[in-house]
């Protein structure tokens, strides 16, 4: 059987895997998907939905059997009804990024936020924090204008004025820091833990579970490779970016990966809560077309093998 993982840099762990070959040692036929070069099937008015593209593929015939991405995408998946159930998360990604407006804009806490233009990434991580940052001060989602932007190009946004703020991310937020001043309004310390996790359809952790536990053990050991390679690890990206025609820093893209972390860890009742009150938020800012109940979404074994799997367990 050939197992198709969905992978693209923004998830670190899964990016490294398709390049170091890990993965091929344990499964012999393994076939990677590139999300970016997925079609979209529609554009979302980031006011009034969320995008469904990661789930769309997982549900698609000729798309992915397995997928990491960051805080969002499973929340709106099964707000679309689908039946996927979570595999691991990361630890905490705090230092990844926060919400940031240039420091002469006038703009200096979230709740100076209302009728401005937010720059995120719509449907990753950075809506949920937007939306837990907008909760704290006593705003929704309509006292803003939300602007879908590239995490590559959000930044350059807030620089030329096209933004009031902006959830950047490293390594990108490096380059404006480095070419303006910035003044923090959100920290993502404080709102919610901001894990990678990664979630499979409920058929395909039930009918091969043999292949899901060598998934979960090459990500195990690729991320243990990342830790003690970060130099070699974030060359991947680099050559990723100049092979698409673009640029990246290698000594920025090692500082990035050697601030977060790495490792699989079995879904907690911390962060089941954490989604279930973004999932909430969500609905209740028009932005899911049903509530969500996250602990549907919990294979007990699963979290057994990812314990199981990780270095220095012994089996």
């Amino acid at each position: 059987m050939t197992i198709r993982v969905g992978y693209f840099p923004n998830n670190n762990s899964l990016f490294a895997l398709r390049h170091n070959g890990l993965l091929e040692l344990r499964l012999p036929d393994v076939e990677w998907v590139d999300l970016r070069d997925l079609p979209s099937t529609r554009r979302v008015d980031p006011r009034h939905g969320l995008p469904t593209l990661h789930s769309d593929w997982l549900f698609e015939d000729g798309g992915y059997d397995v997928i990491g991405t960051g805080f969002t995408p499973p929340i709106t998946a099964l707000g679309q009804g689908r039946d996927l159930v979570y595999v691991g998360i990361s630890g905490p990604r705090v230092e990844n990024g926060r919400l940031v407006t240039l420091a002469d804009s006038g703009i200096r806490t979230a709740a100076d936020l209302r009728g401005k233009r937010i720059g995120i990434t719509h449907g990753s991580w950075q809506t949920t924090l937007a939306l837990l940052a907008l909760d704290r001060e006593g705003l929704t989602w309509s006292d803003v204008v939300p602007v879908d932007v590239d995490v590559n190009e959000g930044g350059g946004a807030l620089l030329r004025g096209d933004l009031d703020a902006w959830v950047g991310a490293y390594p990108g937020l490096a380059d404006v820091e480095a070419a303006a001043r910035l003044h923090t309004l959100v920290d993502t310390d404080g709102l919610f833990s901001h894990p990678s996790l990664w979630f499979v359809r409920r058929d395909f952790a039930e009918n091969h579970r043999a292949e899901l536990e060598a998934v979960i053990a090459a990500l195990q050991e690729s991320d243990a490779w990342i830790v003690a390679n970060p130099r070699e690890a974030a060359r991947f990206f680099v050559e990723d970016a100049e092979r698409r025609g673009g640029t990246a820093d290698l000594n920025r893209w090692e500082e990035a990966l050697r601030g977060r972390p790495f490792g699989i860890g079995p879904v907690t009742e911390e962060f089941l809560d954490e989604q279930q009150r973004a999932a909430d938020l969500l609905y209740a800012n028009g932005l899911l077309p049903k509530p969500v109940a996250v602990r549907g979404a919990v294979l007990p074994w699963i979290g057994g093998v990812v314990e199981t799997t990780r270095p220095g367990v012994a089996v």
